[in-house]
């Protein structure tokens, strides 16, 4: 089978567990040549950042990867992230190194989340950053547009990653979430994992500005 990503360079913001660590593995066994994988740099995303690594050698070992610690926040970091990428790869997936290289291009892919289309009253902090992570994508389709950078954003559902652990522990709650999802099961990482990689690679190379749901069927199922 062809890969769909095959000698690309790809960045990834939060790789070091959930739907980042999935995804970098699926753009790897994808042909992906080149991975910078960002992490926060405590304790604990080190050691699972060196854990990535490992399996990435393992299983892939034409894919060459740095990591770099830090807080994304910080322009430092953000800085940090395209000099290093840049130095070992000579191009990296920002925007204005894919304006400048040759051929010109790429795609940015950015995690929002169902909560993007959704209210929840006990979410007024949370809702607003995702359809915020929507908006951006829809005005960087129009504004890269023109140097065929395709900006699109995954919009998950219910994913069992860390972030929910706790939440999901109760089994009334993830017994409705089941319920609710017409699918019948929560999602995983590796359920993300695949669309990222799909509106990345040039299957979706006219693309952008687009939303994908990924979630089961439950935005859908509101009986």
């Amino acid at each position: 089978m062809a890969q769909l990503l095959p000698a690309k360079v790809v960045c990834i913001t939060g790789a070091s567990r959930g739907i980042g660590r999935a995804t970098a593995l699926e753009v790897a066994k994808q042909g992906a040549t080149g991975l910078i994988l960002h992490y926060f740099g405590d304790e604990e995303t080190t050691e699972e950042i060196h854990s990535l690594k490992r399996d990435l050698e393992r299983f892939y070992p034409v894919c060459k990867v740095i990591a770099i610690p830090g807080d994304i926040a910080k322009r430092e970091t953000s800085l940090q992230i395209v000099e290093e990428g840049a130095a070992e790869f000579a191009r990296i997936a920002v925007a204005n190194q894919m304006k400048e290289q040759i051929p010109q291009g790429g795609a940015i892919v950015t995690v929002s989340s169902i909560s993007a289309l959704v209210g929840g009253g006990y979410q007024c902090h949370y809702t607003p950053t995702k359809a915020a992570l929507l908006s951006l994508m829809q005005s960087c389709a129009i504004a890269l547009g023109k140097y065929n950078i395709r900006c699109n954003a995954v919009l998950p559902g219910t994913i069992a990653t860390d972030i929910n652990k706790e939440d999901l522990a109760d089994q009334a709650k993830r017994d409705y979430t089941i319920k609710r999802t017409v699918l019948g099961r929560l999602g995983a990482p590796e359920d993300v994992a695949g669309p990222i990689t799909f509106l990345a690679s040039d299957l979706a190379r006219y693309v952008t500005g687009a939303s994908l749901l990924v979630d089961g069927g439950l935005f859908v199922n509101l009986q």
